[in-house]
């Protein structure tokens, strides 16, 4: 390990024992449920919303999506379990 290294560790294992002793991080308040709807009410208004004309179309596209999975998945399932069947019938 280099100097350098050397420091950083030491310096990290200081802080880290001043961080035991002062009983780690200071402890917050709570803050009353008014205040946290408020505050979450203020967070919301600045999400950016979709239209719904977006929605729509997002919603269009998963569900087209979802299909075709599951269709690509069925038939893997219908093909496999076609092999193996052929199979152990060639077998027995």
């Amino acid at each position: 390990m280099n100097r350098e290294m050397r420091r950083m560790q030491a310096k990290s294992d200081e802080r880290a024992k001043r961080r035991r002793q002062d009983g780690g991080r200071p402890k917050r308040e709570r803050v009353g449920i008014r205040q946290f709807l408020r505050e979450v009410r203020q967070e919301l208004r600045k999400v950016a919303w979709p239209t719904r004309q977006q929605t729509m179309t997002f919603t269009v596209a998963v569900v087209v999506c979802t299909a075709f999975v599951t269709a690509f998945v069925f038939g893997l399932d219908f093909v496999f379990k076609q092999g193996i069947v052929e199979v152990l019938q060639r077998v027995t």
